[in-house]
């Protein structure tokens, strides 16, 4: 790389920040980190009418979650500031009278009905109206108007757009860093807006008038970004400048049929598709932080739709993720959102988390529940269950019988529960009173003792014993949940079920 390595992210603050564009974060961060370059945030805001209150902070709180926070953005080592396009707005007009000066844009005063009219016009002869050089010497632009009679118009206060100029009869063959050379032909493509008579930029001039005044080295975004490449690909080429290099990652997938994934999806299967909570007037769209999902567990199953690093591999944290990411391994074809594997990787991480900091966030569970136990207890609780959790909010669910009596019992369960079941329950007690040190071990060595001495079976009292302390015929080594509910609870819990049973 003859240059340092800048990347940007550059959304628009119209909306929460959907997963996939998380990702082309994600990939920018790690492009970056690998190379030891700069990895910075600019907003593009240059189409106030879609401006979303909100829309900014959340964008810059769910990557400070994910732990991918830019190095320079707005309020942080503003190198290259403003890093907000709306307040750059004095810069562009230069580049786009520049532009004009040099027979790459002209004027259009065309209004929004004329072209309407002539857009259903083309459709009902079963055509399609584009904008470009087969119809723009006919149209109302200053192709064919003197300087003198284009700036009288102007100055009468007449609205107007500046149109890009696109060559004519040029195959444009553009290297894309995942997809190779890709070919275009300049006939096919429309004269687009550049500056419209308000005095803000189209996305298209102030990305390219940005990313060269803000030194980007390379574009890495989405798929869809893809038909602007050879617009951009001319605008640098308009101004005499080198252009970044590009990369265009691969569509995030639905789960099920065809098509890019989309809020509708996660609504319709029931998973999250923003990072963080998103509250408007209609209603609350759930984030992965809401439902639980560890930052690092996202960050790894998005690090893996479209990439991988050539192994088996899985798991990665962060770091490694840096050390290992190339743009070279990343495919070229769609990848496929898999909502039941991103649980998978949430247990993952969820298991290889201690069970003191678990056991810190169960216990907010727990006092919102009026629950109060030993911090060394939860300890042992979360060590006993979490193998069986996807999430922390699972946990409740996982252990209630440690810390309240069952109030119903499994039907299914109540097989078990034989005409003999309450005399042996009660003979068990006896056992269970007798025993001082009330661990685990010990009194699994000694109730399976009495059992062995008495020549009772297994079936007929491990099973009714579960179903008495759990309800049900769940949980973990039941030995385990006796010691840690106590021998009082224990007694009190088989007495209960035998009256009630």
């Amino acid at each position: 790389m003859t240059k340092p390595v800048r990347v940007r992210f550059a959304p628009s603050p119209t909306g929460p920040l959907h997963i996939g564009g998380v990702r082309t974060a994600l990939f920018n961060y790690l492009f970056a980190k690998k190379h030891q370059g700069v990895f910075y945030i600019r907003i593009e805001d240059t189409d106030q009418t879609r401006f979303v209150p909100g829309a900014e902070a959340y964008i810059f709180e769910a990557l400070e979650w994910l732990g991918i926070a830019p190095d320079e953005t707005i309020g942080k080592n503003e190198k290259f500031g403003p890093y907000k396009q709306s307040e750059r707005k004095a810069i562009y007009q230069s580049y786009v009278n520049q532009l004009i000066e040099t027979d790459w844009a002209y004027y259009a005063f065309d209004s929004a009905e004329e072209l309407d009219h002539l857009r259903k016009e083309a459709e009902n002869s079963g055509n399609t109206f584009i904008y470009n050089h087969t119809v723009r010497e006919q149209l109302d632009n200053s192709i064919h108007l003197s300087k003198e009679e284009t700036q009288q118009r102007i100055a009468n206060g007449e609205a107007y757009v500046v149109r890009f100029k696109t060559p004519v009869n040029q195959i444009l063959e553009i290297h894309d860093l995942i997809r190779g050379d890709v070919k275009f032909d300049t006939n096919l493509l429309d004269d687009k807006v550049l500056f419209k008579s308000d005095g803000m930029p189209t996305y298209h001039l102030a990305n390219i008038v940005d990313d060269h005044l803000m030194e980007t080295s390379h574009v890495i975004r989405g798929e869809e970004w893809l038909p602007s490449l050879p617009l951009h690909h001319l605008l640098y080429q308009a101004f005499g400048w080198e252009a970044p290099e590009f990369a265009h990652l691969p569509l995030i997938l639905k789960p099920v049929g065809n098509g890019k994934l989309s809020k509708r999806d996660g609504d319709k299967m029931g998973f999250p598709v923003f990072p963080l909570e998103w509250k408007t007037a209609e209603g609350t769209s759930i984030g992965y932080r809401e439902q639980g999902y560890f930052p690092e567990a996202v960050v790894n199953f998005l690090a893996l739709l479209g990439w991988n690093d050539g192994t088996e591999k899985e798991l990665f944290t962060l770091q490694e993720l840096v050390k290992s990411f190339d743009l070279k391994r990343i495919h070229k074809a769609g990848a496929k959102f898999d909502p039941e594997k991103n649980k998978w990787f949430n247990h993952q991480y969820l298991i290889k988390k201690s069970d003191n900091v678990l056991a810190g966030e169960f216990s907010i569970v727990l006092n919102k529940k009026g629950i109060h136990v030993s911090h060394e207890n939860l300890i042992k609780i979360v060590g006993l269950i979490k193998e069986r959790a996807h999430f922390v909010s699972e946990f409740w669910e996982l252990s209630d019988y440690f810390f309240v009596a069952p109030t119903a019992y499994d039907e299914k369960a109540l097989k078990n529960w034989k005409e003999e079941t309450p005399a042996l329950l009660q003979q068990l007690t006896t056992v269970l009173e007798s025993i001082e040190d009330f661990s685990s071990s010990t009194i699994e060595i000694l109730v399976k003792e009495w059992m062995t001495t008495n020549e009772i079976g297994m079936g007929k009292i491990m099973q009714p014993f579960r179903l008495c302390i759990v309800g049900a015929m769940k949980g973990p080594h039941l030995f385990d949940i006796v010691e840690l509910i106590g021998k009082e609870e224990t007694i009190a819990r088989i007495k209960k079920a035998i009256d009630s049973i």
